[in-house]
């Protein structure tokens, strides 16, 4: 017996209005008015090189110089198109973020399409009811749709790195297109759904590598093998598939070999990085996986998990094996990988939040209302606190708060900017009417339940991007120390030698306009040295040049960061 029993009137659809603005106010704070910080502005640097480089700089991505082809172009070729067509009028940073907001569409509409066929198909339809009354599949399909994206922004792995330039964001987008083709494609079993499958494997290998795409054609040959398709068609359309993949792939990895720019070619790079996504799992590795999965998947585990139970004594549900398979090899990828970062998992979340949407309709009312009150007392109480820092930071009352939020940005003065406020008071407000319609109607549709935590979550994420942003922008970014460094050197200075790390790298060279030794190699009269305070004056100075040829110019840091230390040098001679 299927574990839903629901009337007509549990699926009515989030008003498009209402969904339409949510993905506005997610996507759009921690956008506009940030600087570059360095949690991205390595991958910034890539697009920002490109658009303002040659023909060497689109083939061999780099930053000012520094080489860095390890994941693949496309991302960076995403952000370096738009900083080419609106860079101009929005600036460089804008232009490249609006890549960003193509990506969080390509997701979002990915994971609503892909929940919306599944949520329609007869094998996912709630019981019929006695007396009629029961959902139309489409009108089912569309709630489930709003619930996985509600679900799907609701995920704090997905806020934290759906705002910044990363290949790994591009990937976690195109991976939700491939679960929409891939359902597509087993519903309906034709060659363009296979070639459309190919497309987006070809894009996946050049944004971050082949590893990915070749994990996820074998979890779907493994869905179509339990589904029991045909072998033979099978096999057929996901060679088209991989066809597909292979000549997208080497639209760059030809040139990339042939050219050979600055003398080298990056695919030797690129293929050693793949190479090194593969290792040995370990038991440190598993229990940072469960320890950040907790948290960065909340709240879509606990729903996909419970959706995995209720739907357990059905077989074959293409809603709960074709998010279970991808989500099963997607994690053996995670534990496989020698040294997986956060933003590894990121790939993890389509399918989570689809299969979570299909859990949903299987709780029982006092399990949603819970999950309602303890949104409502959890996120109100946040944000009640970050406006009482924000008070705090302005006024200097209550003095620990104060002094706690002062602390991180030393030398910085607060000041009040009416526009932030403005936007942050309206995001309060609205929060407010949305829970007091909860809470008065005591509404029956299906989203209701997560409608509440995304809502919240997104509330956080604007008060902090509104109230706070001067003061992030202070302690996130190296724009205070580009301009020392500039104010330091003279006007028609040459090259500068550094070790500075990526992100640094690219903030000297975008905020200070520095001109670091190409690829190309060379030798410049200025050095840039990037240490910590804790090491020796000379320690790294003579680990990687001779000290005697140098005369310090400058030292300083970031304010906030009381380990990075910066210092330019000039050659002796």
């Amino acid at each position: 017996m299927k574990p839903v029993r629901l009337p007509a009137a549990a699926t009515l659809a989030l008003p498009r209005w209402a969904l339409f603005g949510l993905g506005l106010l997610y996507i759009l704070p921690g956008l506009i008015g940030r600087d570059i910080w360095k949690d991205d502005a390595g991958s910034f640097g890539i697009m920002w090189t490109m658009a303002n480089g040659g023909v060497n700089d689109w083939l061999y991505p780099n930053i000012a110089g520094l080489a860095s082809a390890d994941e693949g172009p496309l991302a960076f070729w995403l952000g370096a198109v738009f900083i080419k067509l609106f860079g101009w009028a929005l600036g460089d940073q804008l232009a490249a973020r609006l890549s960003t907001i193509a990506i969080f569409v390509l997701g979002t509409l990915s994971v609503w399409y892909t929940a919306f066929h599944l949520g329609r198909r007869p094998e996912a339809q709630p019981l019929r009811l006695a007396f009629g009354g029961q959902p139309e599949p489409d009108d089912y399909g569309r709630t489930l749709a709003d619930t996985a994206v509600l679900i799907y922004l609701g995920c704090l792995g997905l806020l934290l790195h759906s705002h910044v330039t990363l290949a790994a964001t591009l990937q976690g987008g195109l991976l939700a297109y491939f679960l929409y083709r891939s359902v597509r494609y087993i519903e309906l079993q034709s060659v363009r759904n296979a070639a459309l499958i190919g497309l987006s494997l070809g894009a996946l290998t050049l944004t971050r590598g082949w590893v990915v795409p070749a994990g996820l054609t074998l979890a779907l040959y493994l869905c179509t093998r339990y589904l029991r398709m045909p072998r033979v068609p099978v096999l057929r359309d996901i060679g088209v598939a991989l066809l597909v993949a292979g000549a997208l792939a080497l639209l760059w990895i030809v040139p990339a070999a042939l050219v050979q720019p600055y003398g080298q070619s990056p695919v030797a790079a690129w293929q050693a990085w793949n190479m090194d996504q593969v290792g040995i799992p370990t038991m440190a590795s598993l229990g940072q996986l469960l320890r950040t999965a907790l948290w960065y998947f909340w709240p879509a585990w606990p729903f996909a998990g419970w959706a995995i139970y209720a739907w357990r004594r059905q077989s074959k549900l293409l809603h709960i094996v074709v998010p279970l398979f991808f989500v099963a090899v997607l994690t053996v990828l995670v534990l496989f990988h020698p040294t997986p970062a956060n933003t590894d998992l990121i790939k993890l979340l389509p399918p989570l939040a689809i299969m979570a949407a299909f859990g949903l309709p299987t709780m029982k009312r006092g399990a949603i209302n819970a999950i309602d009150w303890f949104s409502v007392m959890v996120l109100t109480t946040l944000a009640a606190v970050v406006w009482l820092f924000y008070i705090a930071k302005l006024t200097g009352w209550p003095a620990q708060l104060s002094k706690n939020v002062l602390k991180q940005v030393p030398g910085h003065t607060p000041e009040f900017l009416l526009l932030p406020f403005a936007v942050a008071a309206a995001a309060t407000v609205g929060w407010f009417f949305l829970v007091h319609w909860r809470v008065s109607r005591q509404p029956s549709v299906l989203w209701r339940a997560v409608v509440l935590s995304a809502g919240g979550l997104i509330l956080l994420w604007v008060l902090l991007m509104t109230l706070f942003i001067p003061e992030l922008n202070y302690g996130k970014s190296y724009r205070s120390v580009a301009a020392q460094i500039v104010e330091r050197l003279p006007p028609q200075a040459g090259c500068i030698e550094t070790n500075a790390g990526p992100a640094q790298r690219a903030s000297f060279a975008y905020f200070g306009k520095l001109r670091f030794a190409g690829m190309e190699g060379g030798k410049c009269d200025y050095l840039l040295l990037q240490d910590s305070i804790k090491l020796r004056d000379s320690h790294e100075l003579n680990r990687y040049y001779r000290s005697k040829q140098w005369q310090l110019l400058w030292e300083g840091r970031r304010p906030s960061d009381r380990s990075e230390r910066f210092r330019l040098y000039r050659r002796a001679d």
